[in-house]
């Protein structure tokens, strides 16, 4: 484990050495509910973090916030040195700071060639004027035909590329979506439950493939609800509930602790837990 975490418990919003994301403060309101209430929280660079809680604990809706697909009642966060509170999402991605969507955002009546494309930036090709003379933007376009051939290969995806991508299963389009995201050369990709809804088949190719970031330098954070999963890729877990960060640390520490498994408890009371308290839930 890489030297920028703690290797025992944790206070919840604890300082990191290297952190790529720190945020300060960050609330969300509707009406008389307070989804999100996070008084400070940071995430270490280059390393794979779990945000885990039961359901309603506001992880996606910190999701929304951080990526600029929500707007706060409150909060700051710095990005890699960058304040990013007020920054719309387009301009987050295009900052490094990509994210994945639970429910597949697959772009159905495109081709996942074409879907993958989309994910580059900087087209020169996406200009109107420029549109029009084909040799200004042809060589940047074989680039990044080239560079999403490459990484649908890497995932397993190369014999669909001239599929739409409504014709892939729902393993597929979480396997592409991720591939796309790839596009952009992101230094943050930000994982809203990879797992759910996959077949079974395609859950280890995904947890490779998330490992894999990792190695290439790139920081992860992911929600997820599979505990078998959480335990056996991430350095680091933070978990939320009721809007608040109330744990984080190892995986193996912060599964012991009692409020991670009174957090589970009250949402999985019936839940088979097993013969060992930190398998407080193995899925939705």
């Amino acid at each position: 484990m890489a030297n920028n975490i703690s290797v025992g418990a944790a206070a919840p919003g604890c300082k990191k050495v290297d952190p790529i994301l720190v945020a300060d403060n960050v609330t969300r309101q509707f009406g008389g509910l307070t989804a999100v209430d996070v008084a400070h929280l940071e995430i270490p660079r280059g390393q794979i973090t779990a945000l885990i809680g039961p359901n309603g604990a506001g992880k996606t809706t910190l999701f929304n916030l951080l990526t600029g697909f929500d707007k706060p009642n409150t909060g700051t966060w710095i990005y890699d040195g960058k304040n990013l509170a007020g920054v719309p999402s387009y301009k987050v991605a295009r900052l490094g700071m990509v994210r994945t969507f639970q429910l597949t955002k697959a772009l159905s009546l495109l081709t996942v060639i074409d879907n993958m494309r989309l994910g580059a930036q900087d087209q020169p090709g996406e200009n109107f004027l420029r549109s029009f003379l084909k040799p200004l933007w042809v060589k940047y376009e074989n680039q990044i035909t080239a560079k999403a051939d490459d990484l649908l290969k890497r995932f397993k995806l190369d014999a669909k590329r001239e599929d739409y991508a409504a014709a892939l299963s729902g393993g597929q389009r979480k396997l592409l979506e991720m591939a796309r995201a790839l596009m952009s050369d992101p230094k943050l990709v930000m994982l809203d439950e990879p797992m759910a809804g996959v077949n079974p088949a395609l859950t280890q190719s995904l947890l490779e493939h998330i490992k894999d970031l990792k190695k290439n330098g790139t920081t992860v954070l992911f929600v997820e609800h599979d505990m078998h999963m959480v335990r056996h890729i991430s350095d680091w877990v933070v978990v939320m509930a009721e809007g608040k960060i109330v744990a984080e640390g190892p995986p193996a520490v912060v599964m012991k602790d009692q409020a991670v498994i009174d957090a589970y408890l009250g949402a999985h009371a019936d839940t088979d837990l097993g013969t060992v308290a930190i398998k407080v839930v193995k899925g939705k």
